[in-house]
């Protein structure tokens, strides 16, 4: 299922993962799942694996099962928080540490653990840097593909799943299907939601560094100069 177990002897350990990073509309979703021997097996044995390799309705069924089974965590950072947070960061590698570390810490306030797997994205030393108190003895790996990971695999199912209801609530909220990705759909969408509401609403609802935003304007501007309606 190319889903790895740990070594034994190691009891307990902490699965993160992110969704919604490369994903134009919606927010960023930052997931952690605790694991032990048994309940990682009982994982294996549910079909959990790398959410990309899942349909939605696949990582519906099963996100309910583990939020129901598992201790876990989410931080969800809205489109307007996350605009806000880039521009005072200006790197999305900070953003995700900061998130990191908070699942984390949320976890260890409920149980004792002292390892917890990520995926590697920029210096190691943020997500380091990031934990507070409880997370400063933690034995934090960071690597390619933790997806192979059992525990970091339930927390990309955790992180799908409160994506794709986020990005269909905020749908819903403005009356306008938000594809998912950063394809030439998600340029098409755009343009027809600042078309019809201005630029301003890409704030609320997308990533606005994406150079798809800048694409999106432009095109919009494009069009009206061109006396297109």
């Amino acid at each position: 299922m190319n889903v790895d177990m740990p070594p034994l002897g190691i009891d307990t350990w902490i699965g993160t993962d992110e969704s919604g990073k490369g994903d134009f509309f919606g927010p960023l979703v930052i997931a952690a799942v605790l694991v032990d021997q048994r309940k990682a097996k009982d994982l294996l044995l549910m079909g959990v694996r790398d959410s990309k390799k899942l349909s939605d309705s696949t990582i519906e069924k099963l996100s309910e099962q583990i939020r129901t089974t598992y201790i876990h965590s989410l931080v969800v950072i809205g489109p307007e928080r996350y605009n806000q947070l880039y521009e005072r960061m200006k790197n999305l590698n900070r953003i995700l540490a900061w998130g990191h570390a908070r699942v984390i810490e949320n976890i260890l306030a409920k149980a004792d653990c002292k390892r917890a797997v990520t995926d590697q994205f920029g210096d190691e030393r943020f997500v380091k840097n990031a934990l507070m108190e409880k997370g400063k003895d933690l034995r934090l790996e960071q690597r390619p593909r933790a997806e192979e990971d059992i525990a970091v695999a339930a927390a990309s199912i955790l992180a799908r799943a409160e994506f794709v209801r986020r990005l269909n609530r905020i749908s819903e909220e403005i009356s306008y299907h938000l594809p998912k990705g950063a394809s030439s759909e998600v340029e098409k969408a755009g343009r027809v939601l600042v078309e019809k509401e201005g630029e301003e609403i890409l704030r609320k609802v997308a990533k606005v560094h994406f150079k798809t935003a800048k694409a999106i304007i432009e095109g919009v501007k494009g069009s009206r100069g061109q006396g297109v309606e």
